[in-house]
């Protein structure tokens, strides 16, 4: 055993260590203690303390000298800066070159040896005292080394970690942030490191890392060793578990996104110089081969237990922290025995610091020209000048509001990131370094645009849209936009309920945050058209698709699937989750896919599959088409997604709506054709709504609402039909107004026909929000909800609950009268 002194083992450590091993490896040792029971693995190991590294300084005068080396210091000068730091660095290395020091650290190897056997190589990572904590959690400020092995090699990687306490970066941070240079200590975690190399790694965080949603587990991983990720050089695979329907017992993945993953690191051949940097000779990289880039690094059922391992150490935090506290964490799977190890957790501290009082909503007014394309960080909307970084040099050049393109960035350039108006990068995927710092910083960055610093030039002016989705844009120009702050803290709920109309998954999870009622309307027809691109008769039968290019596009696009459907019902049901499992357990109404014949053909294989007709509004469209032997299996496909949001999910708050519904014998064989594909009216709760939105379904109102369970009112295509104006010609669009007489007596008909019967009845068009006094009007006749779109929902509230008041005082005379 080794004697007390400066070495303390994972098993004697908690949180509550933090000053004296910093807050990595206080939180490794909390993890390798207390939650082994409950199937967390984490790789023992052992920690160099921040006293080995105070008493070092001390005993060779080194602090004093550090002091004297660093007062004064502006960290503007950048120059100056990398002098000083380098000159740091030299003297902490030279300091903690003791015996004593080397001789407990080899016998701690040697424990680790009996342990795992000999040579066994290990992770040397540096856990400064005021690192992690919840107001200094910075990533990448202190080295790391991997793959290292021996006594020897391993005090070399330690003495290196203890003078990365004096990087450019990490001075640069405490400057910033009010920490005394001298009151800052360093301690190093040696941990035997997992056969990463031979399978995956990543990083996964209890919360959506963009929105701040916190019913998800987010989770990200790559071939190889997790490096790439932080490095952010390799755009990685993504998933979402949703944690309540989890903790429910249903096991099921929410979405996935495959990442290119087109590098991967390994260790580097053995006999490699000593005390190698995690960039060095220890590891090295390579190109990942296409049939492993073309699937997923880790399986449903590897996620499925990250899902588990996120959720039992944000619970644990939680309680020990006594609140909420969402973390970060990363994770690798052992090639060799197939496990699954956490690596290292910290509380997470930008989304979750996030205050729900107010939201900040960036709306792009006119799109221009493409110049590239990417993932989204940060929802916000910037434009500027493109300072293209090609080496750290050509940082001196930057300005503060300019562009940073790079191929990718590093925790370096940290102190002129914060200037840059946005940052787009070629590489890397939502938990790359770029990603995490421009989170942190606020500031909105496009990254894995994959070519776009080699096309990029310097001077050129753009706009940097993160507020369209998941999808970020890089637009020629200077874009006109606007920011709406939406103050919700002091906002009253009015008695009618406030739906949102969304049709865009990745949009899901910031607009639940959104003060409202559930979704009134998920347009089905968006997901298929954005996340399928296909006819679903073309993916249900695709020996009919007669085009070579679409049959080949077909076969590319479903290559990882055992036949074309599944491609559908897994890409339309992680759509549709998403949007449930966002405001779950509040209402989900989904419409059914609501295409016109000329919108279906223009899929890809559509056209094999759809007549031409001279006008689509009026012909083969809606609850036609279901139970129809022309699309019939397209149907099929359709009610197998939902299935598998309701059943496989556990999401049995989607509601389920058939869109223009001409007659009630139309009625009667689609409820019968969902009947036949598992979708049972009443069972498990399901309910099936109805659009109102031709005349016939108001006149027969109550044979109607014996097959229905609710009515939502389309007001664009009801005031269509009742007026007989085309909404798509421009020429007559004058006569198109929710607020004629006759469509008012139409949603007075309505709303009374669907209450007699005893059924919810909403409207789902945007008439209450762009006319206050239909929302009055509507809010007179006891309409139980209104849904628009997530922009106008809180002026909305307010509209409706300034008439609800108007009412409760003196009922005003109808809008009709």
């Amino acid at each position: 055993m080794t004697a007390p002194g400066y070495i303390r083992w994972f098993k004697d450590l908690r949180i509550e260590d933090v000053p004296g091993v910093g807050g990595k490896t206080a939180s490794l040792g909390e993890l390798y203690s207390a939650l082994a029971s409950q199937g967390v693995r984490v790789p023992n190991g052992f920690a160099l303390t921040a006293a080995a590294y105070r008493d070092a300084l001390r005993a060779t005068g080194a602090d004093d000298e550090l002091r004297k080396l660093l007062a004064g210091l502006d960290k503007r000068r950048i120059a100056d800066l990398a002098k000083r730091a380098a000159k740091a660095r030299a003297i902490v290395f030279a300091a903690t070159d003791r015996d004593d020091l080397r001789y407990e650290v080899a016998e701690a190897y040697k424990q680790l040896e009996q342990e795992y056997g000999r040579g066994v190589a290990v992770a040397v990572r540096s856990s400064a005292t005021a690192e992690d904590l919840p107001n200094a959690s910075f990533a990448g400020q202190h080295e790391s080394f991997l793959n290292i092995r021996g006594a020897k090699d391993l005090f070399e990687a330690c003495r290196r970690c203890f003078a990365s306490l004096y990087t450019d970066r990490a001075i640069s941070y405490r400057i910033d942030n009010g920490f005394d240079h001298d009151k800052v200590a360093l301690s190093v975690a040696v941990m035997k490191m997992v056969r990463s190399d031979r399978a995956a790694s990543g990083v996964m965080f209890s919360l959506d890392t963009e929105s701040g949603f916190r019913d998800v587990a987010f989770i990200t991983g790559v071939y190889g060793l997790g490096e790439t990720i932080v490095q952010g050089t390799v755009d990685p695979d993504e998933f979402y578990v949703h944690k309540p329907t989890f903790a429910a017992g249903f096991r099921s993945v929410l979405s996935r996104r495959l990442g290119a993953k087109d590098k991967r690191m390994v260790y580097a051949k053995a006999g490699v110089k000593a005390g190698a940097r995690s960039r060095g000779p220890t590891t090295r990289t390579e190109t990942t081969p296409p049939a492993d880039r073309a699937k997923f690094c880790i399986s449903d059922a590897d996620v499925l237990e990250l899902a588990q391992a996120t959720i039992v150490v944000e619970a644990h935090y939680s309680q020990k922290a006594g609140r909420p506290t969402p973390m970060d964490i990363e994770w690798a799977k052992d090639g060799r025995d197939g496990a699954l190890y956490i690596i290292q957790a910290r509380p997470e501290t930008v989304a979750s610091q996030r205050r729900p009082e107010a939201i900040e909503t960036y709306v792009l007014k006119k799109t221009g020209r493409t110049l590239a394309t990417g993932r989204a960080v940060g929802e916000k909307i910037a434009t500027g000048k493109i300072r293209l970084i090609r080496n750290p040099k050509d940082l001196n050049a930057f300005r503060p509001g300019e562009v940073l393109v790079a191929a990718s960035t590093s925790p370096d350039w940290e102190p002129v990131m914060k200037t840059a108006a946005a940052i787009v990068t070629d590489h890397g995927g939502r938990t790359c370094h770029a990603a995490i710092i421009a989170r942190e910083l606020g500031v909105p960055a496009v990254v894995g645009t994959e070519d776009f610093s080699k096309r990029a030039k310097t001077g050129t002016t753009v706009t940097v849209c993160c507020a369209e989705g998941d999808a970020g844009h890089v637009y020629d120009g200077a874009l006109p936009f606007d920011v709406e702050r939406l103050a919700i803290d002091r906002l009253e709920k009015p008695r009618t309920e406030i739906m949102v109309n969304l049709g865009n998954p990745e949009l899901a999870f910031k607009t639940a945050l959104l003060p409202n009622d559930g979704v009134g309307l998920a347009r089905m027809e968006f997901i298929i058209n954005q996340a399928i691109g296909i006819h679903p008769m073309a993916l249900a039968t695709p020996a009919k698709v007669t085009t070579a290019k679409d049959r080949a596009t077909i076969k590319r696009l479903t290559a990882r699937y055992k036949k074309p459907a599944d491609f559908f019902v897994e890409r339309l049901s992680e759509g549709v989750g998403t949007i449930a499992a966002a405001f779950y357990p509040r209402p989900v109404i989904v419409r059914l896919s609501d295409f016109k014949t000329n919108e279906y053909a223009s899929l890809i294989g559509g056209s094999d599959f759809e007549p031409k007709e001279e006008n689509p509004m009026l012909g083969f469209r809606g609850a036609s088409r279901y139970a129809h032997p022309a699309y019939a299996a397209g149907f099929a496909l359709e009610c197998a997604a939902l299935q598998r949001v309701r059943d496989t999910m556990g999401l049995s708050n989607l509601k389920i709506m058939i869109p223009f519904c001409r007659r009630v014998e139309e009625a009667r064989k689609v409820i019968a054709a969902m009947a036949g594909h598992g979708l049972v009216r009443g069972e498990n709760g399901l309910q099936i709504y109805m659009m109102c939105e031709i005349p016939n379904n108001v006149i027969l109102i109550d044979e109607f609402a014996k097959h229905f369970d609710g009515f939502s009112i389309g007001s664009n295509d009801l005031t269509q039909l009742t007026l007989g104006v085309d909404r798509d010609s421009d020429i007559v669009a004058f006569d198109f107004d929710e607020r004629d007489p006759g469509l008012l007596a139409m949603l007075r008909m309505a709303v009374e026909g669907a209450h007699r019967n005893h059924r919810h009845v909403g409207i789902c068009g945007e008439a209450p929000a762009n006319y206050p006094e239909v929302a009055r009007y509507l809010a007179e006749l006891g309409i139980d909800s209104i849904s628009v779109n997530p922009a106008s929902v809180v002026r909305t509230m307010e509209i409706v609950r300034t008439a609800e008041r108007e009412l409760a005082t003196h009922r005003p005379q109808a809008l009709a009268s």
